[in-house]
């Protein structure tokens, strides 16, 4: 199990969770934040301090939000808009700073 973002951080971007994640997984894209599934050790810091409550283990993932945890893979596994190839595990999100980009899912997404 991993923890995942869903659909309450999209447009939200208020980096709480970022913040207080002690190894460095949180990674933002153009419209919302994603955890590194590898790099995660599910410690749960990030799930209480995120403003909308949108951090949840991936097998408790709202009815309807599944997707999120799909997109939350893809968008390391997936070579994004704008980038030649996938990001894979860089290895902490202060290193690699802002994406900048989010899988085309979450790009057209509206709630």
């Amino acid at each position: 199990m991993t923890f995942v973002i869903g659909a309450a951080c999209v447009d939200v971007m208020d980096r709480a969770c970022v913040e207080e994640c002690p190894v460095d997984c949180i990674y933002t894209g153009g419209r919302m934040a994603y955890i590194q599934p590898a790099e995660c050790v599910d410690c749960g810091a990030c799930e209480p301090v995120c403003p909308v409550e949108a951090i949840y283990l991936d097998t408790d993932i709202p009815a309807g939000q599944q997707q999120f945890v799909t997109e939350n893979a893809r968008f390391f596994d997936e070579s994004l808009p704008g980038r030649t190839e996938p990001l894979g595990e860089p290895g902490g999100a202060a290193k690699l700073g802002d994406v900048g980009a989010d899988t085309p899912f979450v790009t057209e997404y509206s709630s």
